[in-house]
């Protein structure tokens, strides 16, 4: 878990207890057994419990869903940008699995059956099985936050009708779509959105992928769950913020100063 988000439920008042990040999901030291542990002996201690609360993916099912619908339906089919009138693939990526399970629900039963719902699951985590059997970096550690797992939430539908196929990503990938959104979309987002867009992509070089890139007003959603400011001390966020290439405006900036120098004196950060 990232800093911010400590420093934010702290200035909350809330208590963060830290778990080791290598504790099976099962283990009285991981996050779940400290918080059963805590449950037990805290007078009125309750655990909302995400991952079996049957209100996590009915919360999306009754107000995701519905918002993504009528965003989509409410936006005018024109000749330079045609459009089905429905969401023809929705990808999202799955950490409890509530969020795609429950938009999946909204869209099929009332918006568009036909719709194919891709879920998205970096590589390390077992959501995708037994969809994906292979050697994928099973079990290894990763560093997006937000999506995966090494046990199957209850409240993620295995069914396939809901979720109709599972794309895997890797960090690298999915910090490089983070960059991508940043820098030509203008949407700080995290490392699980860009693994949202970069499993997006991926799918669509598929061969259902490409039949849907070919066919002309299709419509893709693609759901981007989290916001940077969770994530801007992250050695990931960093490198991409402060290490990156320079642009291309870096040259004319250097040169207008540099032309400008009073005495030959340098410019110094600052000044």
């Amino acid at each position: 878990m990232s800093l911010e988000k400590e420093a934010l439920l702290r200035a909350l008042g809330a208590e963060v207890i830290r778990t080791p990040t290598e504790a099976a999901w099962d283990s009285p030291e991981s996050h779940i057994g400290v918080a059963q542990k805590l449950q037990r002996e805290i007078p009125y201690g309750i655990i909302l419990d995400q991952y079996k609360n049957i209100n996590n993916p009915l919360a999306h099912e009754f107000t995701t869903g519905p918002e993504i619908i009528a965003a989509v339906e409410g936006t005018p089919s024109t000749s330079s940008r045609p459009s089905s009138g429905k969401i023809d693939v929705m990808v999202a990526g799955a950490g409890t699995g509530g969020t795609v399970t429950g938009i999946s629900r909204a869209i099929k039963k009332k918006h568009n059956k036909e719709c194919i719902v891709v879920g998205v699951d970096p590589k390390g985590s077992i959501l995708a099985l037994p969809n994906d059997l292979n050697a994928d970096g099973e079990g290894s550690m990763y560093i997006v936050e937000g999506i995966g797992y090494d046990f199957v939430p209850d409240v993620l539908s295995r069914d396939p009708k809901d979720v109709n196929t599972w794309i895997k990503t890797g960090d690298d990938e999915s910090f490089a779509a983070v960059q991508q959104l940043m820098r030509k979309e203008g949407l700080l987002v995290g490392g699980s959105s860009g693994s949202a867009l970069s499993g997006a992509l991926r799918w669509l070089k598929t061969n259902a992928g490409r039949q849907v890139a070919e066919s002309e007003g299709k419509n893709v959603v693609v759901l981007l769950p989290d916001g940077i400011r969770n994530y801007m001390s992250k050695s990931w966020f960093l490198n991409i913020a402060m290490e990156s290439e320079p642009s291309p405006l870096a040259g004319t900036i250097k040169q207008i100063l540099g032309s400008s120098k009073p005495n030959g004196v340098a410019l110094q950060n600052g000044h």
